[in-house]
């Protein structure tokens, strides 16, 4: 049991390594954000699951599992939305990217309206239809 833990726990620490070695080395943020969403969640899911094994506990354990259940659960779709909304503010891909699935599904962006400035309309002065009668 306890080469068990101590190997889950080695392979956990390792991919949180990976993640974090990840942030320095990958060229843009879409490929850091890939890379450490999935050694992230690997890493602290391996980790909850030696803890779950070394704790006998049934409260333990079971909030072990509903943690690596959620976390599995919610940090990729939350990289998704996190990578669609930098694409969409213009965060620029690395200069390698092939493929860019993304561009040809871009809807075209609204026409700009016409809006007058409020200085422009402090300095023109309207006549007060009120007083002309009198």
């Amino acid at each position: 049991m306890n080469i068990l833990i101590a190997t889950f726990s080695t392979i956990g620490a390792l991919a949180i390594l990976f993640a974090s070695i990840g942030i320095l080395r990958m060229p843009d943020f879409y490929l850091r954000l890939s890379v450490t969403v999935k050694a992230a969640t690997l890493g602290i899911g391996l980790l909850l699951v030696s803890a779950a094994i070394y704790f006998p506990d049934v409260s333990v354990t079971t909030k072990a599992i509903a943690i690596v259940f959620f976390l599995i659960l919610t940090a990729p779709v939350a990289a998704h939305m996190i990578g669609r909304t930098a694409y969409h503010t213009g965060i620029p891909t690395w200069k390698g990217t092939i493929i860019d699935e993304l561009k040809k599904n871009q809807p075209t962006p609204p026409p700009v309206a016409d809006v007058t400035p409020i200085s422009a309309l402090k300095r023109t002065k309207t006549k007060n239809p009120s007083k002309e009668g009198s």
